[in-house]
């Protein structure tokens, strides 16, 4: 008894133990070859040493379910159960070695006991993740096949779970592990194995032939049996049995089961004995591209016991056919016989077979019907002919009677962007929009669905605008008031009418009036200066709207300008404006003869500047004065002499020959736009003296001025009036001289007294051959130029002062070398010499 229960324990672990070693990384990295189409590869065994079956690759031995014990010279597919691992037990065209079983795909049997090889998701290593071109295409193509997914599926469990109650009509066989129960009035219980003759042996009952009788079969045999010589096992005196009989299923065996046909992976699997057809089915990869998902037969014995149609399952969740397969089964996939892809606007666009009743409506409803946008009033179908292709359309009201052809392929398209029985009405209505024709049939109900219309409209002509079969555009004129009084029938809409009601404000012109001159305020938004009129405006509110005046206005003559709308039409002295005059209080406010003023619309208020008002005016003095800064202009001719006396003088380092006036003025270009802000910003960095940079609009004037002599005599015509924005510079006393240009060395000399021209010119490297010397000049600090003139064949060179710049410009053309210069001169000559000897020789004829 101790060593049975030891036996049952071992077999228990066994199957668990054999996971967990495959499980480990050097277990895990084997795989299973890919065997040729027809042929079951192998996968991994768990123990033993690898050895030859028959056709079968390398493996591990086959474990023996009843005995544990391993097979040295290897296991066929079935993997040896019961017959220690014969080889001639095994089918020899499936001869995979060990316990893997077929293609890798075998799972192992749940109750432990056989050899097929543990856990499923470790077998499972035989497909390559490198796929050929070829092979993706076919694989893309299987995609689009309705159905193929749920066996691609590898998440989904293989096996059934045994952990359910016994079915009463599973039908018993070798290797099933039966529990008996007698329970209530006796108890005992049994366990046992039906062997390979098909008896279960039982104490005192002996042997039972229990191998293809269903479990409710054999628990009617057993409580014949047992009632021999347990009491109550039968009732009597019409009471019930008072001793209860149960049987179920404990540990199940495996059985053999061919998938054939054209399914992914044909071959013999082995499965556990609860396991359906649609198991062993999902275990050969199911349905291969040209696979039948519509009739999948089980033969039995060269019957066929059952059909199955996966799209049963697939649509309504149930197989009726899907029975419990048995020992050497075949699960048989044919041809299909026809097939159409649809595409387009539905919610599972693929490819569906069909039965031969089947009709285009049930294309559709196994695609899960049109989606939302799909144009459902017409579907086109392309049918393969034994010649060529054509085009078929199939009305809506076909659909359930169409028939359909393998091949057909269906696009539903998107519906039109375009409403069937829309009107729109705009403008002057309560509710503007779009409208349906059905229930806005006319005019009238159109405008009373638009809640009626505005105060503003103007009902005295509505335009509609129809769009015509040729898709012109009609414009109709309609009188709503003839409409509304019954003089003018009601006008019937049609199809993408457009209905628009003016509006009076939309057909009066906007006015204004406009504030130009000294007040605060005369940008509002967009309209610069212009204030919308309203009835009754006076002189008073316009000039509050415009934020009163400036400090600046003048106030005693603030202008409005008048449109005149009835002057002589043609007279050349036609009266085109007319102009009031006002004095405007501070306050806002008029006399008493003029308060009140009604303004029209499109009248002009003009506010001018006070000639007496004049902003402060400011100079800048830099360098060599006593204070230099800003100050502010006093009069309005106030002179040079006048800032450098208020800056307090000359230092005694300054240098008054090198005084410079700086005056920067805006140039404003008539052809281009301007942009009175930067204008303004400019100014006012003029002003302020801190404008930096050359700006293209910004001319700059360096005016040289002798300030010695404006310091002499001060007001004479030497001692310029001043501007806004001018700066007065006075450098220190300056000791160099500058030269630049066609020199051999362009330098900084030194200024010394009685140093001229030719001396700095000198002190420089001298002239060069490209040298102009004739055209030489001098640059003085305060910004006047000299130049060189000619006495004769003399250059006059200008005098020097300190802080001077010399530049000698380059000659154009090259100098000539002294061998160019005597032929020249000796052409020259010689042209001479011939035209006097001509002269001479025509008064000689004379």
């Amino acid at each position: 008894m101790n060593r049975s229960r030891l036996a049952k324990s071992y077999k228990s672990v066994l199957p668990y133990f054999l996971s967990f070693i495959i499980s480990l990384p050097a277990f895990s990295q084997v795989t299973a070859p890919t065997a040729p189409s027809g042929t079951a590869p192998t996968s991994t065994g768990a123990q033993g040493t690898p050895q030859s079956g028959p056709r079968g690759n390398s493996g591990t031995t086959g474990g023996n379910t009843q005995s544990g014990a391993g097979n040295p010279q290897g296991a066929t597919q079935q993997g040896g159960a019961q017959q220690g691992g014969n080889p001639q037990s095994g089918n020899p065209q499936q001869g995979n070695d060990g316990q893997g079983g077929d293609k890798g795909k075998n799972a192992a049997n749940q109750n432990g006991q056989n050899a097929e090889g543990g856990d499923q998701s470790k077998i499972n290593t035989s497909t390559s993740t490198k796929l050929t071109p070829e092979e993706q295409a076919k694989e893309a193509f299987r995609q689009k096949i309705y159905g193929y997914s749920i066996f691609a599926d590898k998440n989904l469990g293989l096996i059934p779970d045994l952990q359910i109650v016994t079915p009463t009509t599973y039908v018993v066989g070798p290797g099933d592990e039966l529990k008996i129960y007698l329970y209530n009035y006796a108890e005992s219980t049994y366990e046992t194995v039906v062997n390979k003759d098909g008896f279960i042996s039982i104490p005192r009952v002996g042997n039972v032939m229990v191998a293809g009788r269903t479990i409710e079969e054999i628990k009617k045999i057993l409580i014949d049996k047992f009632a021999k010589f347990v009491p109550g096992m039968i009732g009597t005196g019409g009471e019930g049995a008072r001793t209860k009989l149960m049987v179920t299923l404990g540990e199940v065996r495996s059985v053999k089961v061919f998938v054939t046909g054209e399914v992914i992976n044909p071959g013999t699997y082995t499965v556990s004995s609860l396991s359906s057809a649609f198991n062993a089915l999902y275990q050969a990869g199911g349905p291969n591209e040209i696979g039948s998902f519509r009739e999948v037969r089980v033969v039995r014995q060269g019957k066929v016991v059952s059909k199955l149609d996966i799209y049963d399952y697939l649509v309504n969740g149930k197989i009726d056919g899907d029975i419990r397969v048995q020992e050497n089964d075949n699960v048989v996939v044919g041809y299909y016989l026809k097939r159409a892809e649809i595409a387009g606007m539905v919610k599972r666009p693929g490819i569906y077979e069909l039965t031969p009743e089947e009709k285009l409506s049930d294309v559709l409803r196994y695609a899960g019907g049109f989606s939302d946008k799909a144009y459902r009033a017409r579907l086109k179908i392309q049918r393969i002919t034994s010649k060529e292709r054509k085009i078929l359309d199939v009305p809506e009201e076909q659909y359930d009677s169409f028939e359909m052809a393998t091949g057909d392929s269906i696009n539903v398209e998107t519906v039109l962007d375009r409403f069937e029985n829309i009107v729109t009405v705009e403008g002057a209505v309560m509710r503007p929009g779009e409208y349906s024709l059905d229930n806005s049939p006319t005019l009238k109900k159109l405008i009373e669905n638009a809640q009626g219309m505005r105060e503003d409209a103007f009902v005295g002509r509505l335009n509609v605008l129809r769009t015509r079969e040729d898709l012109t555009i009609q414009t109709i004129p309609i009188n709503f008031t003839d409409v509304l009084n019954g003089v003018t029938p009601d006008l019937v809409l049609t199809r993408l009418d457009q209905i628009i009601v003016p509006s009076r404000f939309e057909m009066a012109e906007t006015a204004f009036v406009s504030v130009e001159g000294e007040v605060n305020n005369t940008k509002i938004g967009e309209n610069e200066g212009k204030f919308p009129y309203t009835t009754d405006m006076t002189l008073e509110d316009v000039l509050v709207q415009a934020g009163g005046l400036k400090e600046s206005a003048y106030t005693s003559e603030i202008e409005v300008v008048r449109r005149k709308r009835n002057s002589v039409a043609g007279a050349a002295n036609a009266q085109i404006s007319e102009v009031y005059k006002f004095n405007v209080n501070r306050d806002l406010s008029l006399n008493s003869k003029a308060t009140n003023f009604v303004l029209f619309p499109f009248d002009q208020v003009i506010v001018r500047k006070s000639p007496n008002y004049v902003e402060q005016q400011t100079v800048f003095v830099e360098g060599e004065v006593l204070v230099t800064g800003p100050y502010t202009i006093v009069n309005k001719n106030d002179k040079i002499s006048d800032i450098i006396k208020r800056a307090g003088g000359l230092t005694e380092l300054a240098y008054p020959e090198g005084a410079t006036l700086l005056r920067r003025t805006i140039v404003k270009n008539l052809d281009e736009a301007v942009d009175y802000t930067e204008v303004q910003q400019t100014e006012k960095q003029i002003k302020q003296g801190t404008l930096t940079g050359d700006l293209p609009n910004v001319k700059e004037e360096k005016i040289g001025i002798v300030l010695k002599n404006i310091l002499k005599n001060p007001g004479s015509f030497e001692d310029l009036v001043v501007q806004e924005g001018d700066i007065i510079r006075i450098p220190k006393r300056l000791e160099t001289v500058q030269v630049t240009g066609s020199v051999l060395y362009p330098t900084t000399v030194k200024y010394g007294k009685g140093m001229n021209f030719s001396d700095y010119i000198s002190q420089s490297g001298g002239f060069t051959v490209q040298s102009l010397r004739k055209s030489s000049y001098i640059k003085y600090p305060n910004g006047n130029i000299d130049r060189t003139r000619r006495f004769l064949f003399f250059n006059v060179y200008p005098k020097v002062q300190p802080g001077s710049e010399i530049f000698v410009p380059t000659r154009n053309a090259p100098a000539l070398n002294t061998q160019q210069s005597i032929q020249t001169a000796t052409t020259l000559l010689s042209s001479i010499m011939g035209l006097i000897v001509t002269v001479l020789a025509f008064r000689s004829l004379k």
